[in-house]
C-alpha cells in the first residue's frame, strides 16, 4: 500500500509537472513597450523632416504619460508625425490608453479635431522620404465626440495606402466606421486590437469588439509623396511597426502594452 502511495504521487507530481509546462509554453506574456519614463525604445517620423528629428518636442514624456503637443510649432504645416516603437510585429494583441486634451493646433484640417490613432502593420519610417505624410500602414482611428449629441464612433478602420477585406469582399473605403460609442471630454479610452498577421483584425473599445475585418493589404491612395518601391499594391501585410499618430490634436498615451501572439501561429 505505501509502495501505492508514492507510485500515485509520483503519477500526480509529473502530470503538475506536465500540466506547469504546457501552461508556461503558451502562457501570454504582456510586454510594455512604453516604459513610463521616456521614448528612447521609438522612432519619430514628422513629415518634412527626416527620421528620429522630434520636431517641436512633439512626443514627450510627462507623468508617466506620452504627450503629443503642438506648443513649439507655430503653424501646423501638415506636419503629421508618428511615433514607432523599434521592433515590428505580426501577431499580436496591443493594447493602448488615450485621451484627447486641449485645442486642435493652428492650421491644422477641421477633420484632425479629437481625432488620432495607432498605425500597425506599418511600413518602417525609415524608408518614407521626407516629404512623405502617412507610412503605409492600416489605423485603428481614435475619435472624440465634439459635444453636439451626435455620434461619433472611435474605434475605426482607415487605410493610409491600404486595403481591407470586409464582409467578405475587399473594401477599397479610406475609413470603416466601427460600432463603438462616442466618447466625450477628456476622458481615458482603452483600446485594443488584436491582429494575427495578414489574416483576421479585431478592433475592440473599453471592452467590446466594434469592427472586424481581414487580408490587410497594400493598395489605395492617402498616402503621398511615397517610394513606389515600396508601394506594392496587392501585397498582403504580415508584419510591420506599430506608431502612435499626432495630426494637430493634443492627445496623451499611456498603459502602451502588448502581447506576442506568434505562439498561437506555432500552434495552427
Amino acid at each position: 500500500m505505501k509502495k501505492y502511495f508514492i507510485l500515485l504521487g509520483v503519477a500526480a507530481a509529473v502530470a503538475v509537472s506536465c500540466h506547469t509546462s504546457k501552461k508556461a509554453a503558451t502562457e501570454k506574456q504582456w510586454i510594455n513597450l512604453f516604459n513610463g519614463k521616456d521614448i528612447n525604445d521609438w522612432m519619430v517620423k514628422i513629415q518634412h523632416h527626416q527620421v528620429n528629428e522630434n520636431f517641436g518636442n512633439s512626443f514627450r514624456v510627462e507623468e508617466g504619460i506620452i504627450k503629443v503637443r503642438y506648443d513649439q510649432y507655430g503653424d501646423f504645416n501638415d506636419q503629421f508625425g508618428h511615433l514607432y516603437y523599434k521592433t515590428p510585429f505580426s501577431w499580436f494583441h496591443l493594447i493602448v490608453e488615450y485621451r484627447f486634451v486641449g485645442a486642435l493646433q493652428k492650421g491644422a484640417p477641421s477633420y484632425t479635431l479629437l481625432n488620432s490613432g495607432v498605425m500597425f502593420h506599418s511600413q518602417d519610417p525609415r524608408t518614407m522620404p521626407k516629404e512623405q505624410d502617412w507610412p503605409i500602414s492600416v489605423e485603428m482611428q481614435f475619435l472624440g465626440g465634439l459635444g453636439n449629441g451626435k455620434p461619433r464612433p472611435t474605434g475605426s478602420m482607415c487605410s493610409p495606402g491600404t486595403n481591407v477585406v470586409y464582409k467578405g469582399k475587399l473594401d477599397s473605403t479610406h475609413c470603416i466606421t466601427s460600432s463603438a460609442k462616442t466618447y466625450d471630454g477628456e476622458q481615458w479610452v482603452r483600446a485594443e486590437l488584436i491582429v494575427y498577421g495578414d489574416s483576421l483584425v479585431k478592433h475592440i473599445i473599453n471592452g467590446d469588439t466594434v469592427l472586424q475585418y481581414s487580408k490587410p493589404q497594400i493598395g489605395g491612395g492617402v498616402v503621398n509623396r511615397y517610394d513606389p518601391l515600396i508601394k506594392q499594391d496587392g501585397k498582403l501585410l504580415s508584419i510591420g511597426f506599430i506608431a502612435l499618430q499626432s495630426e494637430g490634436q493634443p492627445v496623451d498615451f499611456r498603459n502602451v502594452q502588448l502581447m506576442d501572439l506568434s505562439y498561437l501561429k506555432n500552434n495552427k
